[in-house]
């Protein structure tokens, strides 16, 4: 009865509302949703605009059903700060650094030397209603502008919405930089593999950026029928940035072809090519590569090259954890802030492995902090049943936020298993 009397009110109100009282009436809570409902159909884009924060604020689960129907405002500022949003309801505090600033990178990926893709994405056990999903993906389609769309486009990929798929890859045909640009970095993190056909054009595009994305996507989705293309991209371009995303994508698509390639990198001048190579050699699982490598390791000043050898040679078996081995090398790493994330990506890879995460129990039980901490995430996305009663001990640690990240690690666990 009170929510009818409310709405009846708003509807002489509300059409005259001015920013500030709205602002003033979401500070009700969660009564004052059927409010910012009819807010949310006021003519004065600014009392939408207000309305549409208000909501988020309140924040409650009822607050997703309006915000799905801010997300198709005509006006394109009221779609970002819904996108945002939906986004913030399933990445608490998203809002604070999200789509409603201007577009900019507010992290990087694991692959952080060639790539600069925000790494904001919500955790694999979380689930997002279908309806939610649609509305971004209708507005990725749809949206009132070139910038509404590459917003839904980010946060697309955040929430991993595989549905929106098909209009991620639209989207890569469009005009807007931006767009095409975020809607690769959605792919990237949504992670279908079937994507990978769809971004071969763009491995010559003439921006940078997107060129840079497209190539990292093309190693990342494994799409192997691109390989000769991005062998011709190595050969013909000339900047430093194309080249080192190029020779790392192909590294990702390991093949006895490239040996060839991977050894004439193997000793250029630059740090990275000379890393990517390493990396090459690594995916060929050979271990007549060995003793080159182990040499390569020992004249190897640079610390991302040394990371991506140490890599190599894990990959070709040296599995021992003694205190100058390789996989010692990646596990110590995890202590650096400079370097950690090139270490974790490193230990996903290899952790696939059941005989290397038997070796990373140990560390995972008795390390520092900040191994437990990246060990129990790389575990969560490689590990197995026996995994699972080691999380559930780390879940238990005496220290608070090594127990936090051991049961969110679980929880990502039995959700992939």
């Amino acid at each position: 009865m009170r929510l009818a009397t409310a709405l009846f009110a708003c509807g002489f109100l509300c059409q005259g509302q001015t920013p500030k009282e709205v602002r003033a009436a979401a500070k009700q809570g969660p009564g004052a949703l059927p409010l910012m409902q009819q807010y949310l159909t006021n003519p004065d884009v600014y009392v939408r605009l207000e309305a549409v924060k208000g909501i988020v604020e309140i924040g409650s689960a009822h607050s997703l059903n309006l915000l799905i129907q801010a997300a198709g405002d005509n006006d394109p500022d009221v779609q970002i700060r819904a996108a945002d949003g939906l986004v913030n309801f399933y990445l608490p505090g998203y809002v604070r650094t999200g789509m409603s600033a201007p577009l900019r990178r507010l992290g990087t990926s694991v692959k952080s030397r060639f790539t600069d893709t925000n790494d904001e994405v919500i955790d694999p056990y979380i689930k997002v209603r279908a309806d939610v999903a649609r509305a971004v993906s209708k507005m990725v389609a749809t949206g009132a502008s070139m910038e509404s769309r590459a917003h839904a486009a980010r946060a697309a990929g955040i929430l991993r919405l595989r549905v929106a798929l098909p209009d991620l890859e639209a989207a890569l045909h469009s005009k807007d930089t931006n767009l095409i640009y975020e809607s690769l970095v959605a792919l990237q993190k949504i992670g279908d593999k079937s994507a990978g056909a769809s971004v071969r054009f763009l491995l010559r595009d003439m921006n940078e950026r997107v060129q840079v994305e497209a190539i990292a996507l093309t190693g990342l989705l494994d799409h192997k029928s691109a390989l000769p293309d991005l062998v011709r991209v190595l050969g013909s371009s000339r900047k430093e940035k194309v080249r080192r995303a190029t020779l790392t994508a192909i590294a990702m698509l390991p093949d006895a072809g490239s040996r060839q390639l991977y050894g004439q990198y193997l000793v250029d001048k630059d740090e990275h090519l000379r890393g990517a190579a390493a990396e090459g050699f690594a995916r060929l699982r050979n271990s007549a590569d060995v003793p080159a490598l182990q040499k390569a390791l020992d004249q190897e000043g640079k610390l991302t090259a040394r990371l991506s050898l140490a890599f190599a040679l894990v990959m070709d078996g040296q599995i021992r954890l003694g205190e100058a081995s390789p996989l010692r090398y990646l596990v110590n790493s995890l202590n650096s802030v400079s370097y950690r994330g090139e270490a974790a990506a490193f230990l996903v890879e290899a952790a696939h492995s059941a005989a290397v995460r038997d070796v990373l129990y140990g560390p995972l039980q008795e390390g520092t902090k900040d191994e437990r901490i990246q060990l129990t995430r790389i575990l969560a996305l490689t590990g197995d049943k026996d995994s699972a009663a080691r999380l559930e001990q780390v879940s238990r640690d005496s220290d608070a936020q090594v127990a936090t990240e051991g049961l969110r690690a679980l929880r990502n666990l039995k959700a992939r298993l």
